[in-house]
């Protein structure tokens, strides 16, 4: 007799939405996790908790004109679809525009879920109207941030677990699935020795028994390989140069890829290894959780942006406008880091910091703290701390001491300051009027355009050389290790294919670990705000055919 009618791998976003899909459709469920139960909903809790909506009525309030076929134009032209194997991926992306456009903000209001009423505008692009880039602003900030996305399905999770439909085992790490007349049967791996670490913290993998399962079904929804910087470097796509000898690490240890080589071992297929989304705004945490703890500053579009020898990035390499573009032209300088030259007026307006726990006023919720941001010269006091005490950061007076500053953060190059000085002065000089030719500064007056931007997000126009705005600030950038974009090949019921491309029975994949879904419903790049719904709709869809598959 089966020991469930379900095994779902990971107790990360996709695995909490698919198994309380699963216990809502009245079936018997065993939710496996490799870390302590103070990481119930993995890395979606340290999120921003940005979700991405077509045409919603935050939106529209700010009179933004977005449509399902506009998304779609858009996503294709940031995806790049042309392989083969992108025929599922396609299809979960049609799909998911359509979710996004369609039920996904009313499923989770009617869970509790809710959302700050300014809509962000991240991946601009900046080049032809059907190239990568968002053409609107899609970046719906969840109120509570990440552990607000997470809330409605903990919630869930544990009214089904009191109710006896659902089994929580933490540290249980799955070491193999168990495979019989060709068909996936169960898992088999290793309990774990008991942890009280803090939430998101490296934990023992100390031994200390094993266990056997058995379920007609089991649902891999166990992440990507963030965490292991060996295995990101040993897939690393060549279109994106040589993999960087030094990098910051945007997720937990525990998104270490393990389930991923499992599964292939026992029969699934995968494809798009290749395919990743890494950042080029990383800071070294002055505070980790975790081992080589990195955190991205979300930018505006107005600090100046020089890669390692001083030279300014060209356009639409602005910040906020192409993630993959800037960090292709970053590796072929052959350095692992860049600099952002900017103003206190820039830095209190424009840097938000990724995670929940950066977040202090929109995670807690209070309209009071969040009020702040508003008024006063300082930054969000979590961006005031990096200041200070953020080993990337200069501050400085005037140009030439902030330019030596910044060499003294590197061994080499020394930077130029006679250069970067010509490259300020020309970008300062053409701001003297309201025309101009300098991309960035056209950017940004468009920017401003936006009421969202032109209230919380977007500085007005300045030179960085006016003591008015001062101090000058320098960041030292690091590339962020953060999302697999590639995964187990699925069809839409979340099943995972073979390498005969023939379904491997009893096998379904949802969230990272599907590439969000079909093994890589992004292609090569995202839109952003589209990794927590990805994991959302994929647990969703693979929770809702299990059911009925049962």
């Amino acid at each position: 007799m089966a020991d469930a009618d379900a095994i779902v791998v990971g107790a990360g976003l996709a695995g909490l939405v698919a198994a309380t899909e699963l216990t809502a459709a009245g079936k018997r469920v065993i939710l496996l996790e490799q870390e302590p139960r103070q990481n119930l909903g993995g890395q979606a809790f340290w999120s921003l908790g940005g979700l991405f909506l077509v045409d919603s009525p935050e939106q529209r309030r700010l009179g933004i004109k977005d449509s399902f076929e506009l998304a779609l134009q858009d996503w294709i032209g940031t995806a790049g679809f042309d392989r083969a194997e992108d025929y599922w991926p396609k299809r979960w992306a049609e799909a998911y525009l359509a979710f996004a456009a369609g039920e996904k903000r009313a499923w989770l209001r009617a869970m509790g879920h809710r959302i700050f009423p300014i809509v962000g505008w991240a991946e601009r692009g900046g080049g032809s109207a059907d190239g990568p880039g968002n053409s609107v602003p899609r970046f719906h900030l969840t109120w509570g941030t990440g552990p607000g996305v997470v809330e409605p399905f903990e919630q869930r999770a544990l009214a089904a677990e009191a109710e006896g439909r659902l089994i929580l085992r933490f540290r249980h790490r799955v070491d193999a699935l168990i495979r019989r007349g060709g068909a996936i049967t169960g898992v088999e791996g290793s309990v774990l020795a008991p942890s009280e670490a803090p939430r998101g913290a490296a934990t023992s993998r100390e031994v200390v028994g094993s266990f056997s399962l058995s379920a007609p079904v089991t649902i891999i929804a166990s992440g990507g390989i963030g965490g292991d910087l060996d295995l990101v470097r040993r897939h690393w796509p060549k279109r994106l140069g040589n993999p960087p000898r030094s990098m910051v690490i945007g997720v937990p240890a525990y998104v270490d890829g393990r389930m991923l080589t499992i599964a292939e071992h026992a029969g699934a297929r995968l494809i798009n290894r290749d395919r990743m989304w890494h950042y080029v705004e990383g800071l070294r945490n002055w505070d980790p959780i975790w081992p080589g703890h990195g955190i991205r500053i979300l930018p505006g579009p107005s600090s100046l942006w020089l890669d390692a020898r001083g030279n300014r990035l060209p356009g639409p390499l602005y910040p906020g406008f192409d993630t993959l573009g800037t960090l292709a032209h970053l590796r072929s300088t052959g350095f692992d880091h860049s600099w952002f030259i900017l103003t206190q007026s820039i830095i209190r307006k424009e840097f938000a910091l990724s995670g929940s726990e950066q977040n202090p006023d929109l995670t807690g919720r209070s309209w009071r703290m969040t009020a702040r941001r508003a008024i006063g010269r300082q930054a969000t006091g979590p961006v005031e701390a990096f200041k200070q005490h953020g080993a990337d950061f200069v501050v400085a007076e005037d140009l030439d001491r902030l330019i030596a500053g910044m060499s003294a953060l590197t061994d080499e190059p020394q930077l130029d300051a006679a250069a970067i000085r010509q490259i300020v002065e020309a970008r300062d000089r053409d701001l003297t009027n309201g025309f101009g030719k300098d991309g960035q500064i056209m950017a940004i007056r468009n920017a401003r355009h936006y009421r969202g931007d032109r209230l919380i997000r977007t500085a007005r126009p300045h030179a960085l050389l006016d003591p008015a705005h001062g101090p000058l600030i320098a960041v030292k950038l690091n590339i962020l290790t953060r999302k697999t974009l590639g995964g187990l090949e699925t069809d839409l019921e979340g099943r995972v294919f073979g390498p005969d491309l023939n379904i491997l029975p009893g096998l379904y994949a949802a969230g990272e670990a599907a590439g969000f879904g079909g093994g890589g419903m992004h292609g090569y790049r995202a839109l952003e705000g589209s990794f927590l719904g990805g994991c959302l709709f994929s647990g969703r869809e693979a929770g809702r055919a299990v059911a009925k598959a049962i």
